[in-house]
């Protein structure tokens, strides 16, 4: 009789499998983070993209109730249509801020162009088109006066661009005999039902907050100024060794605070037409971001200023740097963690007591180039290469001094903002 044999698998084995199974489980879900992350902007851009889409058809349904849209009729329907298309943006607190300033204005040129249209009834015959004319050539010309002002166009622009549409509008369609009232009540309707579609879809449905870009753009440029500075010492006392990587990588930093402004100035308006969400409040100190980002230019300008140090041919001095490279790092160390320290406070919204941990390290910052200008070391140098150090370490002291006033306004947003305490 042959023996039959039953293979008995290795106990290993299965937890072999397991093993493998979990590595390329991680292994995915490492290169799915990676590719959100590369793609972040984009997947953003297509997430909006299908709001838009959304808002569209649920206000396109106007269209398919029949009660509904005989009431109101083809032309008024269009509007609600027309409110999704002009002011659906990208952030939650744009699409309300324009919401509103729509709403503000077709009241307005509505309210005026219904007394316009309903004075030139009155008047009758050939003095209607007259009376509606001439309204439209005062209210038209005045309201593009106010427009030209920069104040009122930086604030307003949107708001009485659409005064001045409402009340043509609005106006003219009297001339035809229609109820004035009617038409200005329907159309109003029909911007509402847009407006809170709109606005329905943009903050339940995958909000973007200009609010939360703010806070982290604000947060993450402090790592970049902060790296400049480690870069940029770096390179003047290791000018041989960093030859083929001179001068623009330490500065990248720098240069992309400087070039904010222009995408923080909207962020900020937008964020405080945002409700509260989240980790922010409805009396969030927004006023403090701007002061920040006001206060990282100036430092990064100052920072900047280092390039010429960095840049300038240095093989004579580089036996003179040798004088001053140790306090001078350690100084752009201390610099360097205050920054990331600062930075870190922002981001995770906790008050750091710049009193007991910032102001140490830029008391040593200060202490330490203080020693490198002493009189003994720069005394016996050479006037045009003592000028070229001194304005290195120059410019390193003004470095902390602004820091300091950064780390100030950094404690007052603390304060207001209900940070919480370490």
């Amino acid at each position: 009789m042959g023996s039959i044999v039953i293979p008995i698998p290795d106990g290993d084995q299965g937890f072999t499998h397991d093993i493998k199974q979990e590595k390329k489980f991680q292994a995915s879900l490492s290169s799915t983070i990676s590719f959100v992350q590369k793609n972040k902007d984009e997947i953003r851009k297509v997430i909006h993209a299908i709001k838009v889409g959304i808002a569209l058809v649920l206000v396109s349904l106007v269209y398919f109730v029949d009660t509904f849209y005989k009431e109101v009729g083809d032309d008024n329907a269009m509007w609600a249509i027309m409110t999704v298309v002009v002011i659906f943006e990208f952030h939650a607190g744009a699409t309300l801020s324009k919401g509103l300033y729509r709403g503000a204005g077709t009241v307005v040129g509505g309210g005026l162009g219904g007394l316009a249209a309903i004075l030139g009834q009155l008047v009758g015959g050939i003095g209607n088109p007259v009376v509606v004319g001439v309204s439209l050539f005062i209210f038209g010309g005045a309201a593009t006066y106010v427009r030209l002002n920069p104040n009122i166009k930086k604030k307003y622009d949107y708001g009485v661009m659409i005064s001045i549409l409402t009340f043509n509008l609005v106006s003219v369609s009297g001339l035809g005999g229609e109820s004035v009232i009617e038409i200005a009540r329907e159309r109003f309707l029909m911007i509402v039902l847009g407006f809170a579609v709109c606005i329905c879809t943009s903050f339940f449905v995958f909000p973007m907050w200009a609010s939360d870009e703010l806070h982290d753009s604000t947060a993450s440029k402090f790592e970049g100024l902060a790296s400049s500075i480690e870069g940029c010492v770096e390179k003047y006392f290791n000018e041989k060794e960093n030859q083929s990587a001179r001068p623009i990588a330490s500065f990248k930093g720098c240069i992309s605070v400087l070039n904010s402004k222009a995408k923080d100035e909207p962020l900020l308006k937008f964020a405080k037409w945002e409700p509260p969400h989240g980790k922010f409040g409805l009396s969030h100190p927004w006023e403090k971001y701007q002061k920040i980002g006001e206060t990282l230019r100036e430092l990064a300008a100052t920072i900047l200023s280092l390039e010429g140090s960095v840049n300038s041919p240095g093989e004579s001095l580089q036996a003179l740097k040798e004088s001053i490279k140790e306090p001078c790092e350690a100084a752009g160390s201390s610099l360097a963690r205050a920054l990331r320290e600062l930075g870190e406070s922002i981001m995770k919204m906790r008050r750091c007591q710049p009193g007991a941990s910032i102001a140490p390290k830029l008391k040593v910052a200060r202490q330490e180039l203080s020693q490198a200008m002493s009189s003994f070391k720069l005394g016996k140098l050479d006037n045009a290469e003592g000028f070229a150090i001194a304005c290195f370490v120059f410019t390193l002291m003004g470095v902390v001094e602004k820091l300091e006033d950064l780390s100030k306004e950094v404690e007052e947003l603390g304060e207001l903002a209900g940070f919480l305490q370490d």
